[in-house]
């Protein structure tokens, strides 16, 4: 006699979230070019069509990849708030918030789509949107973009010493010192030129 088993429930959340990270760690090894869609679907352990059903195309997938809602959340806390206080915010961010194992992949998937024209656009629209555009906004006085650039490499540039090295100081009276030599090269990143 043969066994005859209920047909395994789906869940569409959970296809979605395997998609997506099969996604970011395709991406993360191999240029947007490269990386098919059907190497996507075997990582994820789904049919193909499955991501054309849930994100459309691939440049649909990669933009979620881009898009995940808790680093947007992170970012609009960051660069949301008072003009005022965003020193003490970004240094805040660089000193205390405990690393994020996804930085690294994040890196790795914006420097991979920098041969691709289709993804590198993709990216700088994001970075503009989530990023420089808020800094912008907030800015008074000429060059707001290019000053709101400058910020973006400096903060890029502390995540990833974070990254490779860890915390800068341990002692508190070290990251006091930091935090104030943090926030004052943010404002001197956003002074006028």
């Amino acid at each position: 006699m043969v066994a005859i088993y209920p047909p395994r429930p789906r869940n569409a959340e959970t296809t979605k979230a395997a998609i997506l990270a099969a996604a970011r760690g395709k991406f993360a090894r191999g240029s947007y070019d490269t990386v098919g869609l059907r190497d996507i679907a075997a990582d994820a352990g789904v049919d193909p069509a499955l991501i054309s059903r849930y994100f459309g195309s691939k440049e649909d997938l990669f933009a979620a990849v881009l898009n995940r809602p808790e680093k947007i959340s992170r970012i609009q806390t960051l660069f949301g708030g008072d003009a005022g206080t965003l020193a003490e915010r970004v240094a805040d961010m660089v000193l205390e918030e405990p690393d994020d194992e996804n930085t690294i992949e994040d890196f790795l998937i914006m420097l991979n789509s920098i041969a691709s024209a289709t993804a590198a656009d993709m990216v700088r629209e994001t970075i503009f949107e989530r990023c420089d555009r808020p800094v912008t906004a907030m800015l008074e006085g000429e060059h707001a973009e290019i000053r709101a650039r400058l910020l973006g490499a400096l903060i890029v540039g502390h995540i990833m010493n974070k990254t490779m090295w860890g915390d800068l100081a341990e002692d508190a009276g070290t990251r006091r010192l930091l935090h104030a030599r943090i926030a004052d090269q943010v404002r001197l990143c956003l002074s006028e030129l």
